[in-house]
């Protein structure tokens, strides 16, 4: 089995989860601003693989008009707002230090790859597009570039997965925060 950093994530996340529901001090209030960052993520991520032609193309249109990683920053938001519902600094600090170490290095293999795979024109693109936070207008290289999001590009990236993971973490953070 080839260990690739997708595998890793995934891994770490489900090793995680039991850890995290154990520490977890959820508030209706933690969970609300919580699930609203999560619910975010989800929502750019979906954008995202929508939009994106993998391995084809270099998509910088859509979300990746505004970082070229809006995979990872809606995960970013995901996690994030998983640690803010979970109301637990320690939770808030493991969240932010395992996500530097796991997808910083995702994110540098990624630029690797595509600056190898589309050259110059990977190089202009990363020039005027950061790296994760957004830009505040689309980086269009040209007026005729459009966005175009196709249901089914983000069905078969199986995008829907994650908001299944979303709904189900919070609905164990709202059990959780039942029984406590």
């Amino acid at each position: 089995m080839k260990l690739t950093t997708r595998w890793i994530r995934l891994r770490l996340a489900w090793l995680a989860a039991p850890v995290y529901l154990l520490l977890a001090k959820p508030t209706p209030t933690t969970i609300a601003v919580g699930a609203g960052l999560a619910f975010a993520g989800a929502a750019l991520r979906a954008w995202a693989a929508g939009t994106i032609v993998k391995n084809a193309v270099l998509t910088t249109t859509g979300p990746y008009a505004y970082t070229r990683n809006p995979l990872y920053l809606g995960s970013f938001l995901i996690g994030l707002g998983l640690a803010v519902a979970g109301a637990r600094i320690s939770i808030l600090i493991a969240f932010l230090i395992a996500y530097g170490l796991v997808y910083g290095r995702a994110m540098q293999l990624e630029a690797a790859r595509l600056e190898r795979d589309f050259g110059e024109a990977y190089r202009i693109y990363a020039r005027h597009v950061p790296a994760f936070i957004p830009r505040l207008r689309p980086y269009r290289p040209d007026d005729r570039a459009h966005s175009h999001f196709f249901i089914e590009r983000y069905l078969a990236h199986r995008e829907y997965q994650a908001v299944l993971g979303v709904a189900l973490g919070f609905a164990g953070l709202a059990v959780k925060m039942l029984l406590d």
